[in-house]
């Protein structure tokens, strides 16, 4: 099996993250099975103090947020790279009000999805 991708921390560090580990637990999942969800590009990760750690707002009551991996897919489709995406995901837009991260979980993301696909930037 290859292993997981991983970005550069390029979020503020004010962003909360939970550690694979934790991730798994929230899921009910075995570890190697994130690990798969990174590979699958349904989550993106980063590297912050050595640790290899997942957004919570990623996460809701019900695990990954609904729209999260339509989103990251239309993205990647698009080239642009997984710390691009972290970094749009998590910029704020007057327009939404707020980040796109936020708007994910509310009425507001397919608003999301169809502004990432006509030009995040």
């Amino acid at each position: 099996m290859s292993a997981f991708p991983c970005s550069d921390d390029v979020l503020p560090e004010s962003v909360a993250l939970l550690p694979l580990p934790e991730v798994a637990d929230r899921l009910g999942l075995v570890v190697t099975r994130v690990h798969q969800m990174l590979r699958d590009h349904q989550l993106l990760a980063v590297r912050r103090d050595g640790v290899v750690s997942v957004p919570e707002r990623f996460f809701d009551d019900e695990g990954v947020v609904r729209f999260l991996p339509g989103l990251i897919t239309v993205m990647k489709d698009a080239k642009y790279t997984d710390e691009e995406i972290l970094e749009w995901i998590f910029t704020d837009d007057d327009s939404l009000p707020g980040k796109p991260v936020d708007a994910l979980h509310g009425p507001l993301a397919r608003e999301v999805i169809r502004r990432a696909a006509a030009d995040p930037f």
